[in-house]
């Protein structure tokens, strides 16, 4: 085990020895004065104090080594007193500051930064789950408008069985859309509860890359192709990673689905990937809204969705790019945002072998 230091316990010792040599030499270097002095009297009284230095000198070590040792002895119980009254201060919610006695300065240092870090991870806490409240209660409200929309039409059906044909297969229509809302809702609420419930376990393997990307792309097709857009891939031959193919086909179906949704209508979102020295580089880019560096720079918190999303039958509950970023991390890479000239691009970088 190693071994700890104790400043304060090294101050403590320095200043009582040097206040002892000090007293001392104090009271050697007064003798002789006092010698002088009193021998330079003829009055009773001096005579009687000449005749007894070597006594007063020893009560004046006896008693102010005394006073010395009992100032020394009570210090560590007043800085233990300090210490427990501070440790009160830390865990209150307040901008109040710890201050301790000069020895303890890093002590009080040390205490300020536990107590910064815990005000900090409570309103981080806090925030996170105002957000997630705040979503909760967004999916829940989102959650009635296509459900009342399919009650409305099916009720519709049910009292008009002599309903026209094209009418009905409209009605028909309307009804398996909006249930299909509902379903893509009620998945995003088990979503928050599986994200706050379970890790992220990676079972490894070897992946090819293309394979997995033009696998991911070919199940997103009907839904890139509802507004127009399409999906473009451009990889390297043979190029191989060791990682979880279902978590990294987890990962690339997140940021495409982000990028379908934030694109403009008819317009390809691009994906490339190549090796960069012990690296595989994957780049997913997509024409839309150029993104404001405010919310760029929040776009992997937990629960983060852009403004637009609530506005949008495509808006998530803003864990897709959370947890796209938490297994990228685990495989050992990162991912990164960049927007601009109405072009958002996120640029994945794994290692070859992890």
């Amino acid at each position: 085990m190693k071994k700890q230091n104790f400043p304060i316990r090294q101050k403590l010792q320095f200043r009582f020895f040097i206040i002892m040599l000090i007293y001392t030499l104090s009271g050697l270097i007064a003798m002789p004065l006092l010698e002088y002095v009193f021998s330079r009297f003829a009055n009773q009284a001096f005579s009687w104090l000449y005749l007894r230095l070597d006594v007063i000198y020893f009560f004046y070590l006896v008693v102010g080594l005394a006073c010395i040792f009992y100032h020394y002895w009570g210090k560590p119980w007043d800085y233990l007193d300090e210490v427990v009254t501070a440790t009160q201060i830390v865990y209150e919610q307040n901008s109040r500051a710890v201050e301790l006695s000069e020895p303890l300065r890093e002590v009080e240092q040390q205490m300020n930064q536990i107590k910064m870090s815990v005000l900090l991870g409570q309103q981080a806490v806090k925030e996170a789950e105002d957000k997630k409240n705040e979503l909760v209660m967004y999916l829940a409200h989102d959650i009635r408008t296509p459900l009342t929309a399919v009650i409305g039409y099916l009720s519709l059906l049910d009292e008009t069985p002599d309903m026209p044909a094209d009418q009905k297969a409209k009605y028909v229509g309307i009804a398996l859309d909006k249930a299909e809302r509902l379903e893509t809702l009620i998945g995003e609420l088990f979503e928050i509860t599986r994200y706050h419930t379970a890790a992220v376990q990676l079972q490894k393997a070897r992946v090819d890359l293309y394979a997995l990307l033009a696998q991911v792309i070919d199940e997103f097709y009907p839904a890139l192709s509802a507004r127009g857009n399409m999906a473009g891939i451009s990889a390297e031959d043979g190029l191989i990673v060791t990682g979880d193919p279902e978590k990294l086909a987890r990962v690339f179906n997140n940021l495409l689905k982000n990028a379908a949704a934030y694109s403009y209508p008819n317009t390809e979102i691009s994906i490339s990937a190549g090796r960069k020295g012990t690296s595989v580089i994957i780049v997913f880019k997509n024409h839309g809204q150029t993104i404001p560096p405010d919310q760029l720079s929040g776009i992997f918190e937990k629960f983060s969705r852009l403004d637009g999303a609530r506005l949008s039958d495509t808006g998530g509950v803003g864990l897709g790019l959370s947890i796209a970023k938490e297994i990228v991390e685990l495989h050992g890479g990162e991912i990164i945002a960049q927007s601009s000239n109405e072009t958002v691009t996120f640029t994945i970088t794994l290692p070859v072998s992890s």
